[in-house]
């Protein structure tokens, strides 16, 4: 059992992997001068490790840490991606009317968000309905601004492909170039 072979199988799996799942995620983003050059990369790596496993099929062992470099990769790249918490979200909260006093879009607003406010009906009556625009790494501190706010708050997020107009399309704009 040559171990030192195993161990660079291993790290060149997880290496495409991780840059696998990257560049998916830049590509879902819209990154697209940064996703191709990742693949350049990625591409480069898969066939070397591949050719180190098909070149060595005697031994399965080569088999089973190719695998593993694979899962463990997919499992970095997508804490790697968390990390970095590329694109944006929007969110919708909806808050019983009793919390109009509140004046959560000014606070929101004042934290940074871009918050539309209106107002709806619901099963218990009126309800205030916000739209909130954030860079997904303030997503969490979003959530617990509002929760703070108002507890009884309905959230329901997403992330917006396409976004124009309004004061957040300059922002927008420098970051994906």
């Amino acid at each position: 059992m040559d171990i030192k072979m195993l161990l660079t199988i291993f790290v060149v799996n997880f290496s495409y992997i991780t840059l696998n799942t990257i560049r998916f995620m830049l590509t879902m983003k819209g990154y697209r001068l940064i996703a191709p050059l990742v693949s350049m990369a990625e591409i480069t790596i898969y066939v070397l490790g591949l050719s180190m496993v098909l070149n060595r099929l005697d031994n399965p062992l080569n088999l089973v840490v190719y695998a593993l470099g694979y899962a463990v990769g997919i499992s970095v790249g997508i804490k790697i991606e968390d990390y970095l918490a590329l694109g944006y979200i929007m969110v919708t909260a909806i808050l019983p009317s009793s919390t109009e006093q509140l004046n959560l879009p000014e606070i929101l607003r004042d934290h940074g968000y871009g918050v539309t406010q209106s107002f709806g009906a619901g099963r218990e009556g009126e309800r205030m309905i916000l739209e909130i625009l954030s860079p997904r790494k303030n997503e969490r501190s979003l959530y617990k601004l509002i929760n703070e706010q108002e507890p009884r708050a309905f959230i329901i997020s997403y992330e917006p492909k396409f976004i124009s107009g309004g004061f957040w399309t300059k922002k927008v704009r420098k970051r994906n170039n």
